[in-house]
């Protein structure tokens, strides 16, 4: 929220601006709950029961019914508080420590929006384009997002899109094929679809391949003498191959429904008389699709610093490098 400072307090960890090998620890402070500590107090106080503000008109697309129906809470306030996507705050936290681990390697973790509602940006992103970038790489398109976002703020709608995360720099063999759950491109998806109200995910073109011919889909693999390095024709497969980082830029798109809290609320039904009512209203926003993609940075940062780890191993930076540029040695002698 616009309130929050959001400043970060490293509290564990780090000595002399240098992680010491400890769990590092970081606090945000939440501005915002100093207007909540008579609505979610931890004791029971005088008068209490006149600030419950419950919540009994659960919101179509949020976590409110399902989560009321499983947890046996008649009051979907326990439910929307801990669903949340504030808690992503942590996530970028985490994620700011695993991108400063990456970045050691020369690996960088950018984010831009390709679509807000039906605009979309049509054309493929070099990766210069995404340095210092916030919104839409290209400025007309970004203006005609801004215009659905503003057409569904004066109706009191809500607006999905799509984000785009690309981690620039990756060597190739992070990840198996081995095993189900080590294959980079299932870990990945997992990440990001775990952030609110993102319902899909796409690794490179995967949904112009799935209505193409083979032939017109696959990146065609080349050898550069000059260099002594394989290249390829286009980056189609996002980076990923097999569940393994081939060594071109990885590029995960997470597809983002519109967020589930309206001005003009929804139908929906009072849970404790079952009568029809219309959802609940809890402050909000209309379109999260760039902050969205800040939240992608992180979770694909933290990906792949597990699987850098996983690959290279060490317990000091020092050592992690050492054997990173042994491997760099191998894979160009290859």
């Amino acid at each position: 929220m616009k309130i929050e400072t959001d400043r970060a307090e490293i509290v564990a960890g780090v000595r002399h601006s240098h992680t010491i090998g400890s769990p590092v620890a970081i606090l945000i402070r939440n501005k915002d709950w100093e207007n909540w500590t008579e609505v979610l107090p931890v004791e029971t106080l005088p008068g209490g029961e006149d600030k419950r503000k419950p919540v009994t008109r659960p919101r179509p697309g949020h976590a409110d019914l399902a989560g009321a129906i499983k947890y046996n809470f008649h009051d979907a306030r326990y439910i929307l508080e801990r669903a949340s996507a504030r808690e992503t705050a942590a996530r970028v936290a985490v994620g700011a420590v695993a991108k400063a681990l990456l970045a050691e390697f020369d690996v960088q973790v950018l984010s831009h929006s390709v679509a807000v509602g039906p605009v979309h940006l049509e054309r493929p992103v070099e990766w210069p384009e995404l340095v210092a970038l916030l919104g839409c790489v290209d400025a007309a398109v970004e203006e005609r997002m801004k215009e659905v976002v503003d057409q569904a703020y004066r109706t009191g709608d809500t607006v999905g899109g799509v984000f785009e995360v690309v981690a620039h720099g990756l060597p190739a063999g992070l990840g198996s094929h081995a095993t189900w759950d080590s294959r980079l491109d299932g870990r990945l998806a997992q990440a990001v679809v775990s952030i609110q109200a993102v319902k899909g995910v796409e690794v490179g073109s995967a949904s112009e391949g799935a209505a193409s011919f083979g032939s017109k889909v696959q990146d065609t693999i080349h050898y550069d003498r000059e260099a002594s390095r394989f290249t390829r024709g286009a980056n189609r497969a996002g980076g990923l191959e097999g569940g393994i980082t081939n060594g071109q830029d990885l590029l995960v798109r997470g597809l983002l429904k519109p967020i589930s809290t309206l001005r003009r609320p929804l139908e929906s039904v009072d849970m404790t008389t079952r009568e029809p009512a219309l959802a609940a209203y809890e402050r909000s926003d209309v379109c999260v699709v760039p902050a969205a993609g800040v939240v992608g940075e992180a979770m694909v940062a933290i990906v792949l610093a597990q699987a850098f780890l996983e690959k290279f191993g060490g317990d000091s930076l020092t050592e992690t490098g050492r054997n990173y540029a042994g491997y760099l040695t191998q894979v160009k002698d290859f």
